[in-house]
């Protein structure tokens, strides 16, 4: 389980805050055991005073160029993260999130110092904000770096919740207008995309508790049910009913979940569950034999 985290947060610097602890704890231990990090972990860590500093010259070192400085990326970053409560809660769900669900992040401090999936997340947190402010052209900035460096691309002006895992993240496209709930995961070369030209609201709504597989695209204004399950590879054009797996090209509706929150348990391999006792000899027009499951009442 999960380290207890305020959902009011006061002032970063008076109050307990375990994931803090949690990192710095996991620091110095490895310092111990790879001196050839201490001063890595050093400046990137030990030496600041909470999670948002240490994030800001994280992120700050990762995105510097000539003309981008990493003090001056810093200034901003800190600027915004401290002064923002919501930032605040969510870097810390994120990085829980992270920790319990991706099995190759090893400790709170490996997510934040190593996973560009969270790097990028931040960043996008703090261009929304930004973009929130009336600065639109540094928010793009900060959406170019990010794709340039991290190859991770996400609208500043998109909604994303909390306790979000990008696992990878590599190829992950999020459109502008696209919405995003709480607790979701979204595998690499994910796209929530609109279907061309079209302006306005044009793309995805991803309820709560989704888990989006690996290359998924989900293209237009359309809504996925809190509690679905996209298969790895598949095309999503038209709306999922909530707690439903859904797979193909183009996705269909295969039954019903009975794991409420897909996104917690990862299980990637649910479609399997559903094609178990489908003849694999079939004829027909569907290789699957997917409308012979009982979808028990889901609208397809």
């Amino acid at each position: 389980m999960g380290l207890t985290i305020d959902p009011n947060p006061a002032s970063v610097l008076d109050r307990a805050d375990p994931i803090w602890a949690a990192v710095t704890d996991e620091a110095k231990s490895e310092a111990e055991k790879e001196p050839i990090l201490s001063s890595f972990l050093y400046a990137s860590i030990l030496s600041h005073d909470c999670l948002e500093q240490a994030l800001a010259f994280v992120v700050a070192d990762r995105l510097q160029n000539p003309t981008l400085l990493a003090t001056q990326l810093m200034d901003i970053f800190c600027n915004i993260i401290m002064h923002n409560k919501g930032i605040q809660r969510s870097i810390r769900l994120d990085l829980q999130a992270f920790k319990d669900r991706d099995p190759a992040c090893l400790s709170y401090c490996s997510a934040l110092l190593y996973m560009k999936g969270y790097h990028s997340l931040q960043v996008y947190r703090i261009a929304h904000a930004l973009w929130h402010q009336g600065r639109k052209v540094l928010a793009l900035a900060l959406q170019s770096r990010v794709s340039e460096v991290f190859g991770i691309d996400i609208h500043p002006a998109a909604k994303i919740g909390e306790g979000i895992l990008l696992d990878h993240g590599t190829g992950m496209v999020i459109g502008e207008t696209a919405i995003i709930g709480n607790r979701v995961s979204l595998m690499h070369g994910v796209t929530l995309g609109g279907t061309g030209k079209e302006i306005g609201d044009r793309h995805p709504k991803v309820g709560d508790g989704a888990l989006i597989g690996a290359s998924a695209t989900i293209l237009g204004n359309i809504r996925i049910g809190e509690g679905v399950m996209i298969a790895a590879g598949s095309l999503v054009l038209k709306e999922v009913p909530p707690h439903s797996v859904v797979a193909g090209i183009p996705a269909k509706v295969l039954g019903r979940l009975h794991d409420n929150v897909p996104s917690l348990t990862m299980k990637h391999d649910a479609t399997k569950d559903f094609l178990a006792h489908v003849p694999t000899n079939s004829k027909d027009d569907n290789p699957t034999g997917a409308h012979n499951l009982d979808r028990n009442n889901v609208n397809t």
